[in-house]
């Protein structure tokens, strides 16, 4: 019995060690599921509501994809790239289709730009407009960003009586 147990705690410490959570990879895997539950949520908005604002003060439902596709952009581009991000010219899309094209190249860009950077690279410091931050701080940024943008989009359905798709966190 003894060494039945023995066996399977040291198979299991096998299996633990051959799977390491990094951050890239712990990144990467929540970058996905909050890509699907975002296009969930810009799926479930009718087309003729993606102009739907709460209050003039507010951006439409299509302005706050158009917004968290060019902060996506902005913030991988500059921060994982060598290339400079230009915000002068972001025209909406004409319709839900291709806001929803525009908003996947924006998830799958930004994931490829940090599965090309290496784990020691997230550790390096940067100029930031409110300071100096780590990589992985602009990481937790681009989701950061999506989750608040994505809680209000969720407000924008219900107060159009239609039911968010259910939360996914993992």
């Amino acid at each position: 019995m003894k060494h039945t147990l023995l066996f399977l705690f040291m198979s299991y410490g096998v299996v633990l060690f051959g799977q390491q959570i990094t951050v890239k990879t712990a990144f990467l895997e929540k970058w996905e599921n909050s890509k699907s539950y975002l296009l969930t949520i810009a799926e479930a908005m009718p087309e003729e509501l993606y102009d739907f604002r709460p209050t003039e003060r507010q951006m439409t439902f299509k302005e706050q994809l158009v917004h968290m596709k060019s902060n996506m952009d902005w913030l991988s581009l500059t921060y994982f790239t060598q290339e400079t991000f230009d915000r002068s010219n972001i025209p909406l899309p004409e319709t839900k289709a291709a806001t929803i094209t525009l908003l996947t190249e924006a998830f799958e860009n930004t994931a490829t730009l940090i599965q090309n950077t290496s784990e020691a690279d997230f550790e390096a410091v940067v100029d930031f407009f409110s300071g100096p931050k780590s990589k992985l701080q602009i990481l937790n940024l681009l989701q950061d960003h999506v989750s608040h943008h994505r809680g209000q989009l969720i407000v924008y359905l219900n107060l159009n009586n239609i039911a968010p798709p259910p939360y996914v966190g993992w």
